[in-house]
This record gives structure tokens, sequence and C-alpha cells, in this order.
């Protein structure tokens, strides 16, 4: 008799054909990325049967290990991801990590060192895998450029017949506008844009890919999906925990440059953009990237009026203790980055003209939850008006991208008895109640794009540009240290005045909860 992970994996093999065999080189591979999400997510391929026989990783650091080193730090973070006789956790399957470490590899290499690169064809000459390599780079942002530029120096970027070369860049994609153009045309000038995979995370989940399916597969949300029909948007992207080891980086980045530009403009495009003419990565991107041309340009004036920055002092998350933010090792006791930021937007076009989109991301708050809010607007007639100033609240559609990922649907339901009174309830779908999920980082689908070729969920050149045209504005406001940062509580829902940004408005958040 089939065990139950056969038939899941005879299942997804039915769904999606196995990867072509390549190497997957990790350039940064003793660090958290690789260790925490990446190699968690190569297993999670193998598991389901997505990665071929010839599949291989190898990863390259500074740190001077060899193979069985490099397996043995990937042992013990697996172990702590799934401690053995966990009770009520997921299945692991130590055999199927086996299989994968055995293919996994390490190269110490300096990244600036053309040794390293020489070293690294030496590696790729598999005629198993016909020379065809992803190289991820999982390091900090500095490195971007020179390590695709001596990737290309060494010829390792050439790609003829059947093999592939293909590249992909974390995020943060540059600081701000410039750079992000400079970075953008140093690695034009070596690569063809085929080739770059600029990555965000946020866009393997199954909610994100569905908000498509749910928008342009059901008429009834369709149809409804416009000015006419919806009040305002909310998009929230909120973490309960500080910034922890990542101070360091957090000081020289903030909430904005974090997260805005690329993990909320990205739900923003998904939601709001025009239907493609098919579901092909061109097709798909050039509307995303209509959409975030389409996000109104605001003078510095406006961008100050339409922005809230704050920062967490000490407080209670989940009963645990959290220390203010100025008080983290590395934090300047005056630091002005900013951990928490709310925007108000709107889109120059015919579909949402009129209507503001509200934007929250920040650290150390009550509730990690990452959710898309469609508020719709009043029923024209009141017939359930309780009085005349407390009226029934409006639909409201959430697509909960994370934790229990989902859509939920507000709406106002009759109490039964002989009097006529209204109660606010909710439709609730959650995908752990109709599909079997298996364990995933987010990574699963986009490393599993990549190796197929498939566009789609990666953005291009030009919307990353677009994107930080966008946040431009709230940028060059606050450059000359205009817009006050607002402290706000660890374990709060922000500062106050984000709350005023869309009470002047007559609307508010949904809660954190």
């Amino acid at each position: 008799m089939e065990s139950t992970q056969n038939l899941r994996t005879d299942m997804r093999r039915r769904q999606a054909p196995v990867a072509p065999p390549c190497t997957f080189v990790i350039f940064g591979a003793t660090g958290d990325l690789t260790r925490r999400l990446l190699m968690p997510a190569l297993y999670n391929l193998t598991r389901d049967g997505l990665l071929h026989d010839d599949f291989s990783v190898l990863g390259i650091g500074h740190r001077p290990w060899d193979d069985n080193q490099f397996r043995g730090c990937l042992d013990q973070m697996m172990e702590e991801l799934h401690p053995p006789h966990a009770e009520g956790g997921p299945s692991f399957d130590a055999g199927i990590w086996r299989n994968l470490l055995s293919r996994t590899f390490y190269l110490v290499g300096d990244f600036e060192d053309a040794a390293t690169y020489r070293a690294l064809a030496q590696r790729l000459e598999r005629p198993a895998t016909g020379g065809s390599a992803v190289f991820y780079l999982a390091v900090s942002p500095g490195y971007f450029e020179p390590v695709v530029s001596r990737l290309s120096a060494a010829g390792l970027l050439e790609q003829g017949g059947p093999r592939w070369r293909r590249i992909v860049i974390e995020k943060p994609f540059g600081r701000d506008l410039p750079s992000a153009r400079e970075l953008n045309q140093s690695i034009l000038r070596v690569a063809d844009e085929s080739q770059i995979f600029r990555i965000d995370h946020f866009l393997g989940k199954e909610t994100v890919q569905n908000i498509m399916v749910s928008r342009f597969a059901n008429s009834v949300f369709e149809s409804n999906w416009n000015r006419q029909y919806i009040d305002h948007i909310q998009i929230t992207a909120a973490e309960s925990i500080g910034v922890e080891r990542r101070s360091a980086f957090y000081e020289q980045t903030g909430a904005l440059r974090d997260m805005v530009p690329n993990h909320l403009f990205q739900l923003l495009a998904m939601v709001a953009m025009e239907p493609p003419n098919s579901f092909a990565a061109d097709a798909v991107r050039t509307e995303k990237e209509k959409l975030l041309e389409a996000i109104h340009a605001q003078t510095p004036d406006q961008a100050l009026a339409n922005s809230v920055r704050g920062q967490y002092r000490a407080g209670y998350v989940n009963g645990r203790l959290v220390r203010g933010y100025r008080e983290e090792e590395g934090v300047a006791p005056d630091s002005h980055t900013e951990t928490y930021v709310a925007l108000k937007l709107s889109i120059d076009n015919w579909r949402w003209a009129g209507v503001p989109f509200y934007l929250r991301t920040g650290k150390a708050l009550a509730r990690r939850t990452t959710q898309i809010v469609i508020r719709f607007k009043d029923a024209g007639h009141m017939l359930f008006r309780r009085s005349a100033s407390d009226k029934p609240p409006a639909n409201t559609l959430v697509l909960q991208i994370q934790p229990d990922e989902g859509l939920f649907f507000h709406f106002e339901a009759k109490v039964p008895g002989p009097r006529i009174r209204t109660r606010p309830v909710s439709m609730d779908f959650r995908y752990a109640d109709h599909f079997q999920v298996a364990p995933s980082t987010g990574y699963e689908t986009l490393i599993y794009d990549c190796m197929t070729g498939d566009a789609t969920l990666f953005q291009r050149a030009a919307d990353i540009e677009l994107a930080w045209k966008a946040v431009l504005p709230f940028q060059d406001a606050w450059a000359d240290g205009e817009g006050r940062i607002y402290e706000y509580e660890a374990g709060s829902h922000g500062p106050e005045q984000a709350i005023e940004l869309l009470a002047r408005d007559g609307r508010r958040w949904q809660p954190l909860r």
C-alpha cells in the first residue's frame, strides 16, 4: 500500500514536471538565508519529486570549511527546524534529507577573487547537467554587482544549446531610484534581462498567487473590483519581532526601504493591476508595471501629510519584554531610523480613480500578519441604519497572506427572532481546511520557477525602478530631517498618528488580530 508521502509526491509530479538538472550555486552559503530558508525549500522540492536526480548544490563562502563541515552546519539547522520526536509537527523524511545532503558541496572562496570563479567553472562542468546553473546571491547588496561582473568576466554567464545560466538576486535592490538604476545598468551590461531573477519571497506564498485566481476566475469579485464598489484598500505587513540581530542592516535601511518598494508594492500590483491577456510571464509583468507607473507622484508636502513614521520603544509582545529600538546593540541612541511606516497612495487610472490605498508595515507590533483588506462601499439605501450616526459596517474581504492563509468575507446577517436586527458574520476560506498543504518556506515555487525559466513571479528592471520612483517623494520629504518619528510601544498596533491618517478620511485600520 502506497504511503501518504508517495501519493503526495505522485500528485505533485502530475501537476508539474521535474525541473531540469542543474547546479544550484549559493554565494554566501554559510548565512542564515541558506540554512533557514533555501536548504529547507530545496528539501521540500526534493520531497515532492520536483528536483532532477542530477540536481546538486554548491555553496560558496569565506569560511574554511570542507563538504562535511558545511553539511554538518546544515544538518544542525534542520534538526532545529524538525526536532526528533516532536509531536504535532510536520513529518520529516531523514532519507530524503540525506539524499539531498549527499549532493551538496562546498567551495571556499573570496567573492572578489578571480580564482574563486576559475574554481567554480571547473565544478560546473558536469555532463549530467550540461553545465546549467543557478547563481543565487545570498549576499549583502554591496556584492550584487561585483559577483555578477566576475561571473561574466569568467565566462560563467554564457549560454548556448541546452545550457542555461540564471542569476537570483535578493532584496534590497538599491537604496533609492538612482542606486537601483545604476545597479540595473551595471548588471544588464554583462547579463541579459532573461537571465536575471529579482526575487521577492512574498510572491511565493500560495495566497499571493491566489489573488489573481480570486479576482479573475470569480465574476462576483472582478465585476465589483473597481472604484464604483470599493471604498478603499489596506495592505499590511506587520511583524511581532523587533530587529533582533539585524540592527546594523536596519539602521541603514529602515521600514520604508526594507518593505515598501518590494513586498508591499508587489502585493499592491497583484491586487490592483488590470487583467493580463494570459498568464505568460511577460503579460503578467507588463500589467504590474502599468499599475506601478500609475501610482500618483506626490509633492514633498503631500508626502509628509500622507505618511507616518514610527519607532518602537520598550514593551511586551506576547508576554515577552522587548527592549526599545534605540536600546538595541548597534543602534545609535538618537537614531531617526523608522521601524514603522504608514502611507496613503492613489492610483491614476480609470479603475482606481478616487480610491485611496493605505499601506503599513512595522516591527514589534501586536501580531505577525500580512493581509490585504478590500473595504467595499456602503449600500446605497441604508435600511438597517441603527441611528443617524450608527450604521452597519461595510462589507470587507480580507486576503490573508500569513499566517492562517485564506480569504475571509465579512457581511451583515439577520439575527434570529421576530425583530429585524443585524449582526456582522463571516464566511471563511482557509487553505488548510480544503487542501493538504505541505510545510513551506515560501521559496519553493520561486526556486522551481527559476530552474524551469518561468519569470512570472520575478521583477523586471522596470518594476524595480518604478517602485523606487513611487517612494521617492517620501524619501525626499524626510531627507532634511522633516517628517517626525513617533514612538509606539512594542506590542501595540503602531503610533496613534497612523490611526489619525485614516481617521481624517472617516476610515480606520483593520485590527491586527
